[in-house]
């Protein structure tokens, strides 16, 4: 199958061209190369005669035509997006040109190509979204893929925007959709401007590791590399026009997560004190979710998929990856507002 991924330079969608390449089909990575890109990311996949790399934006609609009619995909994989939270917070603007603007412009550039190419049966448009269109729970309950969208933060409302788009253009035009929404990742080469980058680098240096409001924020934790397994099974078996809600049944308050991260920072980089004394509570975000949660019964049910790997391990596999892969970070760390407190506003 041949796959055209849009931010296939990015953190999810290069572990998705990485096990995409590697299980043996035809990859098109389309990528803006914002602030978070890095194509190191996808080095060693680029090195395969499978795959090929477009810089492209995906509000320039001309761009997405020429793209599409030049290599001619089975497949459309839609991860790019901005994704940030305390981003969105300090510039929305951007969060609605590309996650809104920019899946309109993939939408209608894919039905035309689809159009064009016959509509032919086994074309799909999967479109990735967050399990942060769903809101906030209380202290019980999970996401289900029938939850109403309750978005609270600019990021999560843009996300829900494109995902009612994706919804729209399946029943409008007769798109062949899939999507998913998947709860919150972590794993090698994540931007280090997320959370379990952030303490791990700050760990590293010695310095305050911030922890928002009081720590209790709880997330379902998915390493990376599971994810993209199960986007992978979502594009060629999930049941057209269907959403699947994609967990790492790993539940984890924000203070656990980085006390856990700590204490294998102390076994793996031992200091002269446990890093666990680093911590700082730090003014909370605005607007900041209390919990999340997924119920991922449809796709194991359906598909037969669960997670691999617990946050206990992927969390200590993690860390061994950034202690050993100093060269990939410490050049992002220049990059505009990495470092920097956002999303206070």
């Amino acid at each position: 199958m041949k796959i055209l991924i849009t931010g296939g330079a990015g953190f999810i969608g290069s572990a998705v061209v990485r096990l995409a390449i590697a299980r043996g089909h035809h990859v098109v990575n389309l990528d803006a190369l914002t602030y978070a890109a890095n194509l190191e990311n996808v080095a060693q996949a680029a090195q395969s005669d499978r795959y090929a790399f477009e810089q492209a934006d995906i509000r320039d609609r001309a761009a997405l035509d020429r793209i599409l009619a030049d290599h001619r995909p089975d497949a459309i994989m839609h991860l790019a997006a901005e994704s940030h939270v305390d981003r969105s917070i300090d510039g929305p603007a951007a969060f609605v040109e590309t996650n809104v603007i920019g899946t309109f412009n993939m939408l209608e550039a894919a039905r035309a190509y689809w159009t064009a190419q016959g509509k032919p049966d086994g074309f799909r448009f999967h479109h990735i979204s967050t399990d942060e269109v769903f809101g906030s729970l209380g202290e019980t309950g999970q996401f289900t893929e029938t939850t109403p969208y309750d978005p609270r933060s600019p990021y999560s409302a843009s996300k829900a925007g494109s995902d009612h788009l994706v919804r729209a253009w399946a029943e409008t035009y007769g798109l062949p959709v899939v999507l998913t929404n998947c709860s919150n990742n972590y794993g090698p080469y994540h931007f280090p401007e997320k959370l379990v980058p952030v303490v791990i680098l700050k760990a590293l240096s010695g310095q305050p590791i911030p922890v928002y409001g009081d720590g209790g924020n709880i997330r379902d934790w998915l390493y990376v590399e599971d994810h993209a397994d199960a986007l992978l099974l979502v594009l060629e078996k999930g049941q057209l026009n269907r959403s699947y809600n994609i967990g790492g049944e790993n539940e984890a308050t924000n203070i656990d997560l980085v006390r856990t991260i700590c204490a294998h920072m102390d076994d793996l980089h031992p200091a002269g004190a446990p890093h666990a004394d680093l911590i700082t509570f730090v003014t909370d975000r605005p607007g900041h979710d209390r919990r999340y949660a997924i119920d991922p019964t449809r796709i194991r049910t359906e598909l037969g998929w669960r997670p691999s790997v617990t946050v206990e391990e992927g969390l200590r596999r993690t860390v061994e990856w950034y202690l050993a892969n100093r060269d990939w970070w410490q050049p992002l760390l220049d990059r505009d507002g990495v470092g920097k407190r956002l999303g206070t506003a």
